[in-house]
């Protein structure tokens, strides 16, 4: 059985949330909130607080015990790009792009 989370929108570039994801991505749920709480990385937060709602979700649907619970998958999709422009010199502007990620985490049973 599995149990899903998904965090859709969220303000941190794909490129540095997938660093934080990969570092869970096969190990066990518990293993896996460890690492996310000593972790520097600002995804590192957002990643623990989904990883929280998937196991809660497991929970909710009777899977077992939390001990046994592993991340079966993660992945971090590429969201929506909000566009900004920036003057430059010579009269000419820069487009900056502000990033925006959709992260998903799947726990399921150790079996």
């Amino acid at each position: 059985m599995e149990a899903k989370a998904v965090l859709r929108h969220i303000h941190i570039t794909p490129r540095k949330a997938r660093l934080v994801v990969d570092m869970v991505r096969g190990k066990g749920a518990s293993d896996a909130l460890t690492i996310l709480q000593f972790a520097p990385q600002h995804a590192a937060r957002a990643v623990e607080k989904l990883l929280k709602s998937a196991v809660s979700n497991a929970f909710q649907k009777e899977m077992g015990d939390v001990d046994e619970l592993k991340v079966s998958q993660a992945f971090v999709d590429v969201g929506r790009v909000a566009k900004r422009v920036n003057p430059a010199p010579r009269g000419r502007s820069m487009m900056i792009r502000k990033r925006t990620s959709h992260i998903t985490l799947v726990v399921s049973n150790g079996g």
